[in-house]
């Protein structure tokens, strides 16, 4: 039996779709009553649903009872300065305990979902390999600070005796809720957006993401991180090829860094008078224009016969359920 956290997420409902459909068991948390809708009925049905949140350590010790291997894919992603204090106790106290009941539970296996962010991104353009050391910068965001600090409790449960890996998944693409995470770029390019940014960034099908993660479920390895990305592309190739699979316009006005500074200003005092979610916050203008390649050799030396999917078909497949929901709504 495998449990889950975070399966209602975009990634965590295609864990669960991956796991059911190889067969294992699996129990899967959940904060609400709210189920992903991105993901067949019959695989949601399959799954022992228990109720609760990496805060709760009476749930985390219940949900833990009778299980082999914790894949945990729990997290809060956001580059809104106000929203820093819930994600750090989300991000780094939730993965905390998480660890400590995966330790007093004597979980066999333990699948850690960080990201790439927690590596820490490289203003000069070099590739980030999973050898790269944690480097305090500007670039870094409040999240990749959160998600190194939640690696940082996984490599302490390692050491001491949980048998645990770290998968750092770059941007991750596919279909699901495009008002929320990485499925928002779907939106974003559906709506015309206009403007582009010179930066360059990993990108991955979460198919991928979730089929990588159980395959690493399954072998005995401890104390490994692995980068999971397929391409890295510019933002601009990105939506413009997503506004191809929608039909719709590419962007035609380059940000550039002066202009990205002042979009986000615009949105902060958007957000001061209207109290809206600003579209575009400091940090998020930043990562746009960074330039950050991530190597994935790695995880295919130790998967032989697992390969990426190209970005082209993740963005045609996704664009098409796209479409079908809209449709269909």
């Amino acid at each position: 039996m495998v449990l889950v956290t975070g399966g209602t997420g975009f990634l965590g409902a295609y864990i669960i779709n991956e796991l059911v459909n190889n067969k294992i068991p699996v129990r899967a948390i959940r904060r609400n009553n709210n189920l992903p809708s991105f993901i067949p009925v019959s695989v949601v049905e399959q799954v022992n649903w228990i109720e609760g949140d990496v805060l709760d350590l009476v749930g985390l010790e219940a949900s833990m009872e009778g299980i082999d291997t914790v894949i945990h894919s729990a997290a809060k992603v956001s580059f809104n300065a106000g929203e820093r204090k819930e994600m750090f106790r989300i991000n780094i106290e939730g993965t905390a305990n998480v660890v400590n009941m995966a330790i007093e539970k004597n979980i066999s296996h333990f699948v850690h979902v960080s990201s790439v962010a927690a590596l820490g991104r490289k203003s000069n353009g070099t590739i980030v390999t999973e050898e790269k050391q944690w480097e305090d910068s500007k670039i870094n965001t409040n999240y990749a600070i959160s998600k190194y600090q939640a690696e940082m409790e996984v490599w302490r449960g390692i050491g001491e005796g949980l048998r645990a890996v770290i998968v750092n998944p770059s941007t991750i693409l596919g279909y699901g809720n495009w008002n929320s995470s990485s499925c928002a770029i779907f939106k974003t390019a559906y709506t015309e957006f206009p403007w582009y940014t010179s930066g360059i960034n990993g990108f991955v099908d979460v198919e991928d993401v979730a089929k990588a993660i159980v395959l690493l479920s399954q072998k005995k390895i401890s104390g490994e991180r692995f980068i999971l990305n397929s391409d890295n592309w510019s933002f601009k190739q990105l939506l413009t090829t997503i506004a191809d699979g929608f039909g719709k316009k590419h962007p035609s006005k380059h940000a550039t860094p002066m202009l990205g500074s002042i979009a986000w200003r615009i949105e902060k005092l958007k957000k001061f008078f209207s109290g809206a979610t600003p579209l575009l916050t400091k940090e998020s203008a930043r990562v746009a224009q960074s330039k950050t390649y991530f190597d994935n050799g790695k995880i295919l030396r130790v998967l032989p016969g697992f390969s990426f999917t190209p970005l082209q078909q993740t963005i045609s497949k996704a664009c098409e359920n796209y479409l079908k929901n809209l449709q269909a709504v």
